[in-house]
């Protein structure tokens, strides 16, 4: 993920002390304007889940209306600012709050030929991503880091994982659909299918059961079966972020020092030589 502080500013006057408003928060007018925006991110927030209530929409539609066209022009004009204020722009468009950003404003203005698509604009609470760096929180962002890299070294288990299950719950929706005699919900093997997949997973909706004896037993061993199978991708994840973890701490052998630099080739505290 590409930090915004990596973006150069324009040599125009102005538009420094705008890109240090909004791609900053080390001033008193930064820290405001980031204020604002996650305010007004939440406030846009309620009022699309507020919309989606038929009463309310009804009593406050036009309110609504009005606070939504104010907000989607102040981010319009926020992101047309953030573009116009840096010199390497397609890094800030092409970056990863760049793109969300771009996303908090197209489905506002696809609702003029597509009114369901407003409410996309949930999308917007995306950019509450950037409370982290508002606040100073980027070290946070380590563990969100360590989680991403433990996820793409098991990509390959998991996978794995995954074929199996697919293969299970076909195998296993299609001995149902025979033992219950295409009884309703087990009318077709796809349909046996979507029972087994909702069993394994231990979803248990409820909606589809079977009747028969043989039918029940199958059903008995298939969830608890589906236990052990959570535990799979898991215990897969858990252990490559324990093994990336151990990578990424150094310990001083000498006086157990815990805070030392990636880049530390000997100890702040002792100066023994690290390994």
């Amino acid at each position: 993920m590409e930090r915004e502080h990596n973006l150069i500013p324009e040599d125009t006057l102005w538009k420094r002390f705008l890109y240090r408003i909004i791609y900053r928060s080390d001033t008193r007018l930064g820290k405001l304007f980031d204020i604002i925006l996650l305010s007004l991110i939440l406030l846009s927030t309620a009022i699309i889940m507020m919309e989606s209530v038929p009463m309310l929409d009804k009593r406050f539609h036009y309110t609504f209306l009005v606070l939504e066209w104010i907000i989607s022009i102040f981010f319009t004009i926020e992101y047309s600012m953030r573009i116009a204020v840096v010199k390497n722009k397609k890094n800030y468009i092409f970056s990863f709050f760049g793109i969300i950003d771009f996303l908090a404003l197209v489905p506002f203005y696809l609702s003029f030929f597509f009114p369901v698509t407003k409410y996309f604009l949930i999308f917007r609470m995306l950019r509450m991503l950037r409370i982290f760096r508002i606040f100073n929180l980027l070290d946070f962002m380590n563990d969100g880091y360590l989680i991403v890299r433990a996820l793409k070294n098991s990509s390959r288990k998991i996978y794995i994982f995954l074929l199996f299950l697919i293969i299970f719950s076909v195998i296993v929706g299609s001995l149902m659909f025979m033992v219950e005699g295409g009884r309703e919900g087990f009318e077709t093997i796809p349909q046996s299918i979507y029972w087994a997949v909702v069993t394994v997973t231990t979803v248990g909706y409820g909606d589809v059961s079977p009747i028969t004896p043989m039918g029940k037993f199958f059903a008995v061993v298939l969830m608890l079966a589906g236990y052990s199978i959570i535990a799979v991708p898991t215990g897969i994840v858990t252990a490559e972020m324990r093994n990336k973890r151990q990578n990424l701490e150094k310990v001083c052998d000498r006086c157990g020092n815990e805070d030392i630099d990636d880049d530390a080739r000997y100890c702040k505290q002792c100066g023994k030589k690290l390994a």
